[in-house]
């Protein structure tokens, strides 16, 4: 499809919305005709296929902000047959408006749109990949995203820390000041007339873009390649930054920390830092979700007849939890407040289990006591709803 086409074509009709539609009213209206002419519900409907591709095409354009503003400009400035109207006859021009941004040449041509870079060619940049003031310079480049790991303690991941890093990662060479040229004189490439990126049809008028293999993606060769950098304009360097993680981090969380990555070329955004965390376990506590564990031995006499315990917190003063009386052994009980840091600045809370700890060894009035004990609860048997149940099974 030509651009001549394109600007000619009402991708609103198309999807039966008007110009001021939403974002959300053309993605309703795409979704819907879709469903009703998807091929796998028209079989064998030539009609409907070719009507399913118009729709699709048509939600590219629209469904993107920023692609739906260049359509709307471009209808602006040739839509509405403004380039139709001929000689006498009242015919029509014979040619693709893509040559009014091909390139300059010459200051007139068509109304005087040939000449001069940017303007027309602007509009559609995005569209087609192409336009004058693109093919005249060269474009900035983003920086490189750099991937780091760092392993923290328990304490650490819960509280938070900073923590240096020493990245290495591609920097501006020093020695040609990043052009790559000894001379620091570097010209543009002709393959992608300095875009970094080369244009391949994909069918229905668009093009996709692939890195240029001539300039491997920098838009500038280097006729007198820097012996440092070889030409590529980056060198390899390290340096340590301080990073801060934050509170509540888990072991293996992938953290985005924008803009400290690489920094980019010819005025480009840096690239982000990624950093992996490794959390350290602890002799004491555990971690489920935004919950601190803890597993608190207890008597029998404290499990049996209740009381008040002391538990201790990661950081903090110990907490007493009551005990009731005839607590089992693995009870769990929670202790608000005293987990890990949540994204919202709250925290979760102390799990704490109770496990009734059974003594090694006793002296004689331990065991005496414990022999009464047993006397007195002989009549009772603890395994006989065990036994009642099996047989019911």
């Amino acid at each position: 499809m030509s651009t001549k086409d394109f600007v000619e074509k009402d991708y609103y009709k198309v999807l039966g919305v008007p110009k001021d539609a939403t974002e959300a009213e053309i993605k309703k209206a795409y979704r819907k005709l879709a469903r009703e002419n998807h091929p796998d519900a028209n079989k064998g409907d030539t009609k409907a296929e070719e009507r399913f591709k118009e729709i699709s095409e048509a939600n590219d354009i629209l469904g993107d902000p920023k692609k739906r503003k260049e359509y709307d400009e471009a209808r602006a400035l040739f839509g509405n047959g403004g380039f139709r109207a001929g000689g006498p006859g009242g015919g029509s021009f014979n040619f693709d408006l893509g040559d009014l941004f091909g390139g300059a040449q010459g200051g007139g041509g068509a109304g005087g749109f040939g000449g001069g870079g940017g303007g027309i060619g602007d509009v559609f940049g995005g569209l087609f990949n192409r336009g004058a003031g693109a093919g005249t310079r060269t474009q900035p480049r983003r920086g490189q995203d750099i991937e780091s790991e760092v392993t923290l303690s328990f304490t650490e991941a819960i509280e938070g820390a900073t923590v240096p890093l020493r990245m290495s990662s591609q920097q501006p060479c020093t020695a040609c000041s990043g052009t790559g040229d000894k001379n620091g004189t570097p010209r543009v490439c002709p393959t992608c007339v300095g875009t970094g990126q080369v244009s391949r049809g994909s069918g229905g008028g668009f093009s996709l873009t692939d890195p240029c293999v001539d300039c491997k993606g920098r838009g500038l060769i280097a006729e007198n390649p820097c012996e440092v950098c070889k030409g590529s304009g980056r060198a390899k360097s390290s340096r340590t930054m301080q990073v801060r993680i934050p509170a509540g981090v888990s072991d293996n969380q992938k953290i985005r920390l924008r803009g400290k990555g690489a920094p980019g070329e010819r005025g480009g955004q840096h690239g982000d830092l990624y950093v992996v965390v490794h959390v350290d376990t602890h002799p004491v506590f555990g971690r489920k979700d935004d919950n601190l564990t803890v597993t608190v031995p207890v008597s029998f006499t404290e499990a049996a007849l209740g009381g008040e315990i002391k538990v201790p917190t990661l950081g903090g003063p110990a907490v007493t939890l009551k005990l009731p009386a005839g607590t089992p052994n693995g009870r769990t009980m929670r202790a608000r407040g005293k987990g890990a840091v949540r994204k919202d600045g709250t925290r979760g809370d102390l799990l704490v289990t109770v496990e009734v700890a059974v003594p090694k060894e006793l002296d004689d009035k331990a065991r005496d006591a414990l022999e009464t004990y047993r006397e007195a609860t002989a009549s009772e048997d603890p395994r006989a709803e065990l036994f009642q149940a099996a047989k019911g099974a």
